[in-house]
């Protein structure tokens, strides 16, 4: 059985408090995109776990969160031997959570493969146990993300036919530091009302709040996002704490990034 776990990208993100225990409560657009890996199981003798494509140095297999879900769901049900095989395209540290998209992904994948019947609400529940992002993905729909990013109320937006550029610099944002430079604030206008308005509308609406502080330390990102502004994007920001930034386009443009992970897709 093959399935194709997908990115999405963060239309605003507002980090609103810190927390007695630490986290901050965020509010962001979450927005599935084409952009995807490959996720396969297949009957075997023994479960194996196998990996390929761009892969996160100096990491072993069992610390990736396809195989933690895996070892979730054995906590609980009769699993069969299954070799899963997990090609990533999705860059990491990229603020566009492929780790969290495979791992929702995989719950799906073992719950069709030994026909274990769990609803979308069940299957939401386990993957709140691997990462606050997780859960996004098991419906795999645009969704207002509060609190921690975990609570989530759908939306009704569409990107369709717009082209969406991914542009990822060879640089790595640390998310706990990027939430050390932010100042959290309330904004007076919520994003579930910024994001009603046209895209055309959005270059001073939602807002990224890791943008400004990440972009001085790390100035090849802000380079991307003006060059995705100069050659006419509707809409251009970071997703996530960075570091890929991506473009909203009404016309086909070509562009080169030198030395950066590329993707352009349309959606739909």
């Amino acid at each position: 059985m093959l399935c194709f776990p997908n990115a999405k990208i963060n239309i605003g993100l507002r980090v609103l408090r810190r927390r007695a225990d630490g986290y901050h409560e965020i509010e962001t657009l979450f927005y599935p995109v084409p952009l995807r890996d490959a996720l396969e199981a297949v009957p075997a003798a023994t479960t194996a776990f196998h990996l390929s494509g761009l892969l996160l140095p100096d990491v072993a297999p069992e610390e990736n969160l396809v195989w933690k879900a895996l070892k979730l769901l054995e906590q609980t049900y009769t699993l069969p031997p299954l070799a899963i095989y997990l090609r990533k395209h999705i860059p990491f540290g990229a603020g566009l959570g492929g780790g969290s998209a495979d791992a929702a992904f995989m719950l799906k994948l073992l719950n069709a493969c030994a026909a274990l019947r769990l609803s979308d609400t069940e299957l939401e529940a386990l993957a709140t146990t691997l990462g606050a992002d997780c859960p996004f993905f098991i419906r795999n729909r645009p969704v207002l993300a509060t609190g921690i990013g975990n609570r989530f109320e759908p939306v009704d937006l569409s990107l369709k036919g717009y082209t969406l550029w991914i542009v990822k610099p060879d640089v790595a944002v640390s998310t706990k530091e990027a939430y050390s430079w932010v100042k959290p604030s309330v904004p007076s206008v919520s994003l579930k009302e910024l994001s009603a308005r046209p895209v055309a509308e959005w270059k001073h609406g939602p807002v990224n709040d890791f943008e400004q502080s990440v972009c001085r330390r790390y100035p090849v990102i802000g380079a991307v996002k003006a060059q995705l502004y100069a050659q006419g994007a509707a809409y251009a920001a970071m997703s996530g704490s960075g570091s890929s930034v991506y473009g909203l386009f009404d016309k086909d443009v070509q562009m080169h990034f030198p030395g950066c992970f590329v993707w352009k897709g349309k959606l739909d």
